[in-house]
């Protein structure tokens, strides 16, 4: 099983990083900010005014160290990325499945119906833990039959409408997961982030759509070409499809459980005068600290039924995908919470 390496995230503004040696340095200005051995690092996300020295960055292309730039609110802006590896049958498997409708809607209708189900899991334990709620009801019987209705659904145009219906349902109820004082919840809204709640969600989704960038990458599948997703310059299609798997298991358990249990307040947020909302630089590093912790937490993967860090979750989820488009397997397993 490949190992869990660490992600080294970068948001302290005008920092510039170089190579020393086997090292990465982190500086600003004449003040050094850190020193780490590369091997021990997968990934370096750099938020914001981040400088990377082009020597560094050949480096990382090299050494398959993931390198990507992003704004302050998390949007992504550029990925440094060396030569393609894997195999290249796989790849071309992999294209004439996407421009194939009926083995596109295979593997994408198993991708929203475990986002749907893991979804009604959320909301199914806070039902557990807090008691009957009649809203809460509702919304775990609309996701039942929204599954019901997916794994009929003959195209990927009628998938995404089933899955569009489920999100909205969802996150029509979410406001009723949150404990934290003076949180609310209105409905998502992404570009940018106009409340905390979805300042958090949005940095959430980013951390983990680069882990699955990474790990398809990783496993020799090309990020750009999904299945759910259409093919859209600069977007990592097949990564924002293999997102949808942990979204609510993963990124929006792992939110509310910084709001309900006090770890960010409402002081940890600043509103820009666009209307952008966005975690204060300490509150940023707080919440990578506890990200980073989350991902080394272990579970059982239902399908592989082997002990495995939350962090690597999507590099299983690519190995198996893989798998399934080698025709080694005949159904890509997705990952379902239990």
């Amino acid at each position: 099983m490949k190992k869990l390496l660490n992600t080294l995230y970068i948001t302290r503004q005008e920092s510039y990083l170089h190579k020393e040696r086997e090292t990465i340095v982190v500086k600003q200005g004449k003040e050094k900010l850190g020193q780490l051995p590369a091997i021990s690092i997968s990934n370096i996300l750099c938020f914001g005014q981040i400088s990377v020295s082009p020597y560094l960055m050949g480096y990382c292309a090299e050494q398959g160290i993931g390198l990507s730039f992003y704004t302050e609110y998390g949007k992504f802006l550029a990925r440094v990325q060396g030569p393609q590896s894997g195999n290249v049958l796989l790849r071309r498997a992999q294209y004439r499945w996407a421009d194939d409708n009926e083995k596109s809607v295979s593997i994408a209708r198993l991708m929203v119906a475990a986002k749907i189900s893991n979804c009604r899991s959320v909301l199914m334990r806070e039902v557990r833990n807090h008691g009957d709620n009649t809203v809460l009801n509702d919304a775990i019987n609309k996701l039942a039959t929204s599954l019901r209705r997916v794994q009929h659904a003959q195209s990927v145009e009628e998938t995404m409408g089933i899955e569009g219906d489920a999100a909205s349902c969802y996150f029509g109820v979410f406001d009723s997961l949150l404990k934290g004082d003076g949180f609310s919840f209105g409905g998502r809204v992404r570009r940018p982030p106009t409340d905390p709640v979805n300042a958090l969600l949005s940095f959430a989704y980013t951390l983990i759509s680069h882990e699955c960038g990474s790990a398809l990458q990783g496993v020799g599948l090309d990020p750009y070409v999904g299945f759910l997703h259409q093919d859209r310059p600069g977007r990592m299609s097949l990564g924002q499809d293999l997102l949808e798997e942990f979204r609510a298991p993963w990124a929006d358990r792992f939110v509310l459980t910084l709001i309900n249990r006090k770890q960010v307040k409402q002081k940890d947020f600043i509103t820009e005068a666009s209307g952008a909302v966005r975690l204060t630089d300490l509150a940023r590093k707080d919440f990578l600290i506890a990200w980073q912790e989350r991902k080394q937490v272990e579970i059982t993967h239902p399908y592989l039924q082997e002990t495995v860090p939350i962090g690597l979750l999507p590099h299983c989820q690519s190995m198996l995908l893989a798998r399934h488009l080698r025709g080694d397997t005949e159904f890509y397993p997705p990952y379902y919470l239990k």
